[in-house]
């Protein structure tokens, strides 16, 4: 069955072409790590990653973190192969599949069969691989809320990809995530200096909003998908941390610097964690009471209050655990 439990605050990509960051990457403290056959393997480089990728599974230690393989889109002829070898081969290792460019619950379903019968074959305990999906094209967008509901008992999380979102909507940036200048509005006219002022949007918060809905609806994780400039740690912050005020749990790391950056914002602060368990407290205090609702620091806590705080301290256990 899906493991709806797994820690998503980073996800470290790793380029199946590359031996060394294979090696280097369970001990990276990356919560996930996939290897990748997609976007950063050259078509001609394709077969030898997916056998690199066979050999790095099977010779490195993965137990301390999550361990996925991105296998090439379904429109290509390297899917079906990628599925096959790397399942069959090390089936036993790996984690999860990560399935790119999904535009409908028929794909999530193809790669779900594809699963159903190579544990069959090799005996592999049932459904114990997971499928995580990328949602990175204007119909996987439109179609987030039906691709959620597909197989429950393989999907887990969804991601999503920015950059391929933003070519495939046709939108008018180069950036891989981040802020864009473009996407501002300007305040009226203020006073008698007629100065006006510039306001930046997110341009990419409906679409993180959206799959965020649509994951908590089905129970899966929403994950961010990448930020492309290595250089900017305080943006990457910044991106992270409006993700995770959106509701996604983790981000990617398309860097090994990115790591420590995406388990700082979304591991909940000392202070986060004291205000969950006094809520806590306080809420366990006024039932006995039989309020239901209190005063804490001034603040209304409630019904609301209670699941928010314990969908906090239940994640910080799963955190303290690992």
């Amino acid at each position: 069955m899906a493991d709806r439990a797994r820690l998503h605050r980073s996800e470290l990509a790793v380029p199946g072409t590359n031996l060394r960051a294979m090696q280097k990457a369970p001990s990276l403290g990356a919560d996930l790590v996939f290897l990748d056959l997609e976007d950063a393997v050259a078509p001609d480089d394709k077969e030898q990653a997916r056998a690199n990728v066979i050999e790095a599974l099977r010779a490195h230690d993965w137990s301390g973190c999550a361990v996925s393989v991105r296998i090439n889109g379904l429109d290509t002829h390297w899917c079906y192969r990628d599925v096959v070898e790397v399942v069959e081969a090390c089936g036993d290792v790996l984690d999860t599949v990560l399935v790119p460019k999904v535009g409908s619950p028929s794909d999530v379903e193809f790669v779900a069969t594809l699963l159903d019968q190579i544990e069959a074959a090799r005996g592999f305990p049932p459904g114990r691989i997971g499928i995580h999906v990328l949602i990175e094209t204007a119909r996987g967008m439109a179609n987030v809320e039906a691709i959620a509901r597909a197989r429950p008992d393989r999907l887990e999380a969804m991601v999503f990809g920015v950059a391929d979102y933003a070519a495939s909507v046709q939108a008018r940036t180069t950036n891989i995530g981040g802020a864009n200048p473009d996407y501002a509005m300007l305040t009226d006219a203020l006073g008698d200096s007629g100065r006006r002022e510039s306001h930046w949007g997110d341009q990419w918060h409906f679409g993180i909003s959206r799959i965020v809905a649509a994951c908590r609806a089905e129970g899966l994780r929403p994950i961010d998908g990448p930020f492309g400039d290595l250089e900017d740690a305080d943006g990457y912050r910044a991106a992270a941390r409006r993700a995770a005020a959106l509701g996604c749990e983790g981000k990617w790391a398309i860097h090994p610097s990115q790591v420590a950056l995406a388990n700082e914002v979304f591991t909940p602060s000392a202070n986060e964690v004291d205000r969950a368990e006094r809520i806590l407290a306080a809420m366990e205090e006024a039932a006995k009471e039989g309020k239901g609702a209190v005063s804490l620091d001034g603040r209304l806590i409630d019904a609301a209050s209670i699941r928010m705080a314990e969908n906090l301290v239940r994640k910080v256990g799963q955190m303290r655990a690992r």
